[in-house]
């Protein structure tokens, strides 16, 4: 049996569970793209993570993306800007 992680949301709405494998890598990857560029767009941060894993990540890189994206917020002091991670939100409205 694969090792789940339990994921939150910065404003305490149901997340998921999802396999620590597929977890770490993307995460890994959100904060080297925070790391290195700074504050983008979310589709940029998508692009960035999908460039960095290339195909051999089995599964939605755009729905990991989204899922850690927020766990990390949450993790990070829930919905205040404290936690935010520095990326635009312009491309969910």
């Amino acid at each position: 049996m694969t090792e789940k992680i339990q994921c939150r949301h910065p404003q305490d709405k149901q997340a998921v569970r999802i396999d620590r494998a597929k977890y770490n890598p993307i995460r890994e990857a959100i904060l080297a793209v925070q790391k290195t560029d700074g504050p983008c767009k979310f589709m940029q941060l998508a692009e960035r993570v999908e460039a960095r894993l290339g195909d051999s990540f089995p599964g939605s890189i755009m729905w990991y993306t989204i899922t850690v994206k927020l766990d990390l917020e949450a993790r990070r002091g829930g919905t205040g800007s404290a936690g935010r991670l520095r990326f635009g939100r312009a491309a969910f409205r």
